[in-house]
């Protein structure tokens, strides 16, 4: 018999997949795509703006790939570019009020889906959960940290 330790790394990975491609193909049939709504999404976090690099990490896409979807939403008139205060040369990436307009659409669909999906949870249960999350998401953090201070010595 398999251990709940020894089964959560998988089950997890399996779930948040599935989480997602159900999700996706929900978001998809009201039009939109994860190309667009998830940096919209990561956009709306943060009200000082946040470079493409930073943004790119955050959405988990190729700085490149990240480029072409930006463009994409300037050009629909969800975001815009503007010059950093602090460094002249990098440029920060803001939610217009189109795009911040998107986005409460967007959290609205995603908390109808949520809702349906954890319909028989109760609060305490999604709070206890999202609190092993927060955990579990310091500590990847810190190892990616180390990881990486690992491997540039």
């Amino acid at each position: 018999m398999t251990t709940p330790r020894a089964r959560f790394g998988l089950q997890f990975s399996l779930i948040a997949r599935q989480w997602r491609r159900v999700m996706q193909t929900h978001l998809a049939s009201i039009g939109l795509t994860d190309t667009t709504w998830v940096p919209l999404v990561h956009l709306s976090e943060c009200e000082d703006g946040i470079t493409l690099k930073a943004l790119a990490l955050r959405v988990g896409v190729g700085g490149s790939s990240l480029v072409r979807i930006i463009d994409s939403l300037e050009r629909d008139g969800l975001i815009e570019r503007k010059r950093d205060a602090a460094d002249g040369r990098a440029k920060q990436i803001f939610l217009t009020p189109a795009g911040q307009s998107r986005v409460d659409c967007i959290r609205t669909e995603l908390s109808r889906f949520e809702e349906t999906l954890l319909i028989d949870l109760s609060d305490e249960e999604l709070e206890a959960m999202a609190g092993a999350f927060d955990r579990l998401q310091r500590r990847l953090d810190a190892y990616e940290s180390n990881a990486g201070a690992e491997a540039s010595t």
